[in-house]
Parts: C-alpha cells; structure tokens; sequence
C-alpha cells in the first residue's frame, strides 16, 4: 500500500509505502511522480539507503534536489511508513 506524503507546488506527488522487509532490514519505498503533457516523470527512491531506481524523464539535477528533500524528511517518512501513513499515525 502505497500512503500520500507531500504534493509540491509544481503537482509533483510524493508518496510511500509501509514498513518493507529486505534481507532483515526495515525499507521503504518512495515514489514521486510529476505530471507532464502526455504522461508522468516518475522515480523511486528506497530509504534509508537513498537506493534510486526506474527513473523516468527526471534528470540528474531533479534527482539531486528530491535526494536533499528526503534527506530532510526521511525520518517523518519512516516513521509514517510504520505507522500506516498520516491518517494512522500519532502525534503528528
């Protein structure tokens, strides 16, 4: 299950998974995607090892600024990520 994080300014989406298991080790999947005419530019990036992978249409400067957002918010996104999102989770 996939939970919205942050929509940015330009429409770019940011949402994440829950808690993912990958050889013991707690993962989670973040996926952005930006509307552009005729489809989506769209990355994903696995925390809390900033892993990228599929990227689509988003250059190495994109990459680059979405790497330094996460950097900031990865512990708000990984501990949403255990809790089942913003609408599950306490204190927030």
């Amino acid at each position: 299950m996939m939970y919205p994080f942050m929509t940015l300014e330009d429409d770019t989406e940011i949402v994440h998974s829950e808690i993912l298991e990958d050889n013991g080790k707690e993962t989670v999947k973040v996926y952005i995607k930006k509307p552009v005419e005729g489809g989506f530019l769209s990355a994903e990036c696995y925390l809390p090892d900033y892993q990228w992978k599929n990227i689509e249409g988003f250059i190495d400067e994109d990459i680059k600024k979405f790497r330094e957002f996460l950097e900031s918010t990865a512990h708000i996104i990984i501990r949403l990520a255990r809790e089942g999102g913003f609408d599950n989770a306490a204190n927030f």
